[in-house]
């Protein structure tokens, strides 16, 4: 591992409604921006499950992906600006692997 990067994972949510090629289109553009950066070790499509509760007041499911990487910090800010500017993320969350 080189110096500074770190191990991280982030789980984020897609909206259902989002065809295959779209949620494909989207997982490359994360990938893509982690990649700028960092290193992805992995991803894992989940697909769809249902949510806990009702995320913007109708959705009711998502399409989970999870993805493994390394990246120093300015990756991870890089990460969050894309997440809150894509409206198809409907939840997002990245955390320090130990």
């Amino acid at each position: 591992m080189q110096t500074g990067l770190q191990k991280y994972e982030t789980l984020f949510v897609l909206k259902p409604t989002l065809n295959e090629d779209e949620n494909k289109a989207l997982i490359e553009r994360i990938k893509n921006v982690i990649n700028e950066e960092g290193k992805v070790e992995d991803v894992e499509e989940w697909g769809i499950k249902r949510l806990a509760y009702k995320i913007q007041n109708k959705y009711r499911e998502g399409y989970y992906v999870l993805i493994n990487f390394e990246a120093a910090k300015p990756c991870l800010d890089s990460l969050n600006h894309v997440f809150r500017i894509t409206e198809d993320v409907i939840r997002d969350i990245i955390t320090r692997r130990v």
